[in-house]
């Protein structure tokens, strides 16, 4: 799962929202340094990864990336989840999507004094390219892509990803759809347990 996914799951809560969104940029004992509900953010961060990097469906997603990919086709594989999230109309009503990513942003700037340096200084990008309603997008995906293996320090190549992408196009969607109602359930239960 990647950004779109862990705003969602945060179901509406936004000191929630700010830790499940940041968790990835904050490490070790400094996590301590942010309010409880910024911490249990991204403790369901954590436990949403681990849930969706364990479950069958997603084995099956990353097998088309898997030759080319390696370890990082599960990277790839939570971008693919995030398009076909963007797309799900059981999660976002039609014309949803874009108030939704509206309100993250708004959420996130009004945090934006205790984000850690480098999500801040990753967020401008994220709102003036509006990458959350760009998953929806099928060249929103190309660019997501184009930025992980920018990040990636052994991958030059993100043309493969989405010709994959969209040779598997169906299989992944498939893949998606097994997941998805899981993980939200998961997810629930979840911040339930973390934050009452």
């Amino acid at each position: 799962m990647n950004y779109l996914a862990h705003a969602y799951f945060s179901f509406g809560h936004p000191e929630v929202l700010v830790g499940n969104m940041i968790a990835d940029f904050v490490k070790g004992r400094t996590r301590y340094d942010y309010p409880e509900r910024v911490q249990a953010g991204m403790e369901l961060h954590r436990r949403i990864d681990a849930f969706t990097d364990a479950h069958p469906a997603t084995a099956a997603a990353k097998e088309p990336f898997r030759a080319h990919y390696r370890l990082y086709s599960g990277p790839i594989v939570d971008v693919v989840y995030d398009h076909f999230l963007a797309n799900d109309p059981a999660q976002f009503t039609e014309g949803a999507l874009a108030p939704f990513a509206q309100s993250v942003y708004r959420v996130l700037q009004q945090h934006a004094e205790g984000l850690p340096p480098r999500f801040a200084a990753l967020l401008p990008y994220m709102e003036g390219q509006n990458w959350l309603y760009g998953y929806r997008l099928r060249e929103g995906i190309a660019r997501s892509l184009g930025g992980l293996v920018r990040r990636a320090a052994y991958l030059t190549d993100s043309e493969t990803a989405f010709r994959l992408f969209n040779e598997h196009y169906d299989h992944l969607g498939t893949c998606y759809a097994a997941l998805a109602p899981d993980v939200k359930d998961y997810a629930k239960r979840q911040l339930e347990q973390l934050i009452g």
